[in-house]
Order: C-alpha cells, then sequence, then structure tokens
C-alpha cells in the first residue's frame, strides 16, 4: 500500500482513505427516495467518465493513501463495461466493494470473484414482494431474493442496507433482524435522508432511538449486544445474542458521525464530492482531459470539506427540506 500523503487530509484533520466511485447514472429501479417521481436528466454520454479514466483517477487516489474502493451508481451492474472496470482496478492496491440493488449480480459472480472483490451490499428495503413493487415501481423481488441467497452461499460479504421510512417498511425491522439468526448478514437500517426531489421530511424518518426501541422490545434489552465499531464506520452496530450475523443503524439525521469522516465520492460525471449533503463540487474530469495534475483540485475538494454535513451543523438548517435543494438526487450522486 502507498503511503499516505498530505493530500488527503482535511482541514480538521480527517483522513479519506475510502473512495466511492459512481459507475453510471441510470438505475433498473425507481426506489422513491432516491430517484425523484419525475425522474431525472441525465448527463450527456460525452461528459461521463469512461473506464480509462476511471481507472486513472482512482489510481492517484490510491497513490496517496486511499485503500479502499466502492463501486456504486445507479445501478453499477448496468455498465456495459463493468467487468473490464472491475479487472483494471483489481490491479490497484486498494480493496474492492460493490453496492447493487442485485438485479443483475448473477452475470458478474465470477467476475467478482476473478477480481477478488468480496464485500457487497445490497440495497433491499423490504423482504415483502408486494411492498417492493410499491417502492422500486418494478416487479424483481424473485430475482433479487435470489441473487442474494445465491452469493450468501458463494461466502460473499453480504450486507444488506434498507432505508426505513414511516408506515412503509418500520414493520419490518423484525424481520430483517430475523435474517441474521442462521446466516452470516449484516443488517444495516439507513434513515431516511433529504435529496433533491424526493419529498423528505423529518416526520418520515424512522430514527437510531426508534429502531432500539422496537429491538429491545421485541428480543429484551439483555439480548441486544452492542458491538465494537470499526474505526470510521458510518453505522453503530449489534447483534442479538447467538444470532450468527448482526444488525447496524446508519443514524445521518438524528445521529451524526461527521467527526470521524474517511470518504470523499467521485460522481459518474467525474466530479468530486467531500460530503453527501454538500451542493459545492470539484471537477476531475475536466482537469483530467485537459492534461493538467488532478492533485491541486482533489486538495481543494478536501480542505474545503466542513466539519459537519457540509455546515449544516444545527437541527434547523438541516431539516429544512429547501436547503437540500440545490443538491443532487441521490442517484446522481452515488449510494
Amino acid at each position: 500500500m502507498s503511503t499516505p500523503s498530505g493530500l488527503l487530509y482535511d482541514s480538521h484533520q480527517r483522513f479519506h482513505n475510502y473512495l466511492r466511485i459512481s459507475l453510471i447514472e441510470k438505475c433498473n429501479l425507481r426506489c422513491t427516495y432516491c430517484m425523484p417521481s419525475a425522474g431525472i436528466q441525465l448527463s450527456p454520454k460525452e461528459s461521463l467518465m469512461t473506464s480509462d479514466e476511471v481507472y486513472e483517477i482512482a489510481r492517484v487516489f490510491v497513490q496517496h493513501g486511499v485503500d479502499k474502493i466502492r463501486l456504486t451508481g445507479g445501478e453499477p451492474l448496468l455498465r456495459k463495461d463493468f467487468g473490464a472496470i472491475l479487472d483494471r482496478l483489481s490491479t490497484l492496491d486498494a480493496s474492492l466493494a460493490l453496492t447493487t440493488n442485485g438485479v443483475l449480480l448473477d452475470r458478474y459472480i465470477d467476475d467478482l470473484k476473478r477480481a477478488g472483490l468480496r464485500k457487497i451490499n445490497f440495497s433491499l428495503d423490504t423482504l415483502n414482494p408486494e411492498s417492493f413493487n410499491t417502492i422500486t415501481l418494478r416487479d424483481q423481488f424473485d430475482r433479487v431474493h435470489s441473487n442474494l441467497q445465491r452469493v450468501i452461499k458463494e461466502g460473499f460479504d453480504v450486507k444488506i442496507n434498507a432505508v426505513l421510512l414511516k408506515n412503509q417498511n418500520e414493520e419490518e425491522i423484525i424481520d430483517f433482524i430475523e435474517l441474521t439468526r442462521s446466516q452470516p448478514l449484516s443488517i444495516r437500517f439507513i434513515e431516511f435522508m433529504p435529496f433533491q426531489g424526493n419529498a423528505w421530511d423529518q416526520s418520515k424518518t424512522v430514527s437510531l432511538a426508534s429502531i432500539l426501541k422496537r429491538v429491545e422490545h421485541f428480543y429484551g434489552a439483555a439480548q441486544v449486544e452492542r458491538l465494537q465499531d470499526a474505526p470510521n464506520d458510518t453505522a453503530k452496530n449489534y447483534k442479538i445474542r447467538g444470532f450468527k450475523g448482526s444488525f447496524a443503524v446508519i443514524s445521518t439525521v438524528t445521529n451524526p458521525f461527521c467527526d470521524s469522516c474517511n470518504r470523499i465520492r467521485l460522481t459518474a460525471n467525474g466530479k468530486l464530492r467531500n460530503c453527501l449533503f454538500s451542493d459545492k463540487e470539484q471537477d476531475l474530469l475536466s482537469a483530467l482531459r485537459s492534461g493538467v495534475s488532478i492533485e491541486p483540485v482533489i486538495q481543494k475538494a478536501l480542505q474545503l470539506k466542513k466539519a459537519v454535513r457540509a455546515g449544516l451543523d444545527s437541527p434547523e438548517t438541516f431539516e429544512d427540506y429547501h436547503t437540500h435543494q440545490s443538491n443532487r438526487s441521490m442517484i446522481k450522486i452515488g449510494g
């Protein structure tokens, strides 16, 4: 691994060794918290990173100390050259991970194995086929469920990401946790977050406190074990005593974890984002195509990073939905 350089430190002395790369803005599902109901205006094809450009930008980050790369979208497996991108990135000295909705995953099992990618985050918000159709507006539950079971059987390190919304899927919290009774899964409940076009308001958020209350009521507080979180973990981790797997809560809204943030995001059109909630971006792709060094652009992005949620450091500013309307929708940022 490359020796970390000062390039990836921000002004708060946080070191960013985790790069999330969005490969595509398209998705084959239409989850309402991610995709605006009216759809999105896609970036022109010529403004998107090519496979060579994805590799070259990633190579620079790894050279300066990034040791984990996660491929996201949209749905990254919709990218026709996904296998080629994966093969090239696998030559870098960094671990690879994938976030996917699982619809196309069976096509790429061998590619993932060949590249040494063993960590897969499944975006799955319900275990009910009818609710799945309501949330995603697509009839793909059986295929997703089959692919989930396949990668578990194949020995991949699997996490399920479930965005919880009140009066929609919060009644399934226990059903999800029951999956960890006999399977080596991590279930991660994610608080509903505000982005352009997703009609967010605080009343729809299922909070960390309410999740734990429900779990402790069902299993008994003594059975809920708090686990040691990994360094820079976004999730607060738990398990039910005696269960094979675990569960966690990503409490971005009610209990943010900005002080240990080590993540930086690259959008499919080559813009660098220093925070999920920032509407400020630095254009890496234009610099790369102009033949100039991208290091100063990276450094600028990191030095502009705020201490907490892009400067939205009070509940009043963060919970004002209008604050987030100049931000991209989630599907254009990358999961």
